[in-house]
């Protein structure tokens, strides 16, 4: 599955050549041309990236990155005209994760969103104790075999392997899970979880790896003891 990127910008060329570049690169793109749908789309399509430009119609870019990270860690990368240090400063200060001027080389762009990709933990490769879990092939293994997940076993565990230490409600855990699809409940959250304690843990009654908060949900645990 590829990681989707949704590009904000009311002008067509640089979403057309944006987009091109891309999606060369393995991505899926969406896009849309104002703010307040661009904040819309962060919430009904979960894009693993945004690269947001800041003069819009409607909500400009400040506004979609404040309105954003109210809710949101989806890493921003913005686009705009004024190389301004305010504009900078200001971007940053709201949560975007880099700055790039227009007229830009759409080449560098794919870079950029590449290498915050990696920072952000959505890309690459990360091994904890015997597990491996390689981002770009989405794939993950136990002491050097393969542990063959769904699609949302892969989705929930890279979740929680990314935010080590980190306890994610069955709440949180079901809106990632959600993505459009009304029908994911706590308890199917609970099977999945179920499923990838059978295929990744060594006990799956005394689990090492995915550890139940009672009362609260789930937290994966990078330094097992035992392990």
């Amino acid at each position: 599955m590829a990681l989707r990127i949704l590009v904000v910008d009311d002008d067509d060329r640089t979403v057309e050549t944006v987009s091109m570049y891309l999606a060369h690169a393995g991505f899926e793109v969406i896009t849309c041309s104002d703010g307040t749908r661009a904040v819309e789309l962060v919430r009904q399509q979960a894009p693993a990236l945004m690269v947001l430009d800041l003069m819009l119609p409607g909500l400009n870019g400040f506004e979609v990155c404040r309105e954003v990270r109210q809710e949101s860690a989806v890493p921003i990368i913005m686009l705009t005209a004024r190389a301004t240090e305010d504009d900078t400063l200001k971007g940053l200060g709201l949560g975007a994760d880099d700055y790039l001027t227009k007229p830009f080389s759409p080449r560098e762009l794919v870079a950029r969103v590449q290498a915050v990709l990696r920072r952000n933990g959505l890309t690459g490769s990360q091994r904890v104790a015997d597990l491996e879990i390689d981002r770009d092939r989405r794939t993950v293994s136990v002491a050097g075999r393969p542990v063959d997940l769904t699609a949302t076993e892969f989705d929930l565990f890279n979740l929680l392997v990314r935010s080590p230490g980190r306890v994610f409600s069955r709440a949180q855990l079901v809106e990632h899970l959600r993505q459009g699809d009304d029908d994911v409940l706590e308890r199917t959250v609970d099977a999945h979880i179920m499923h990838l304690r059978q295929k990744i843990e060594p006990d799956r009654a005394n689990p090492r790896y995915l550890v139940t908060v009672y009362g609260v949900g789930y937290r994966f645990n990078e330094k097992p003891a035992d392990a």
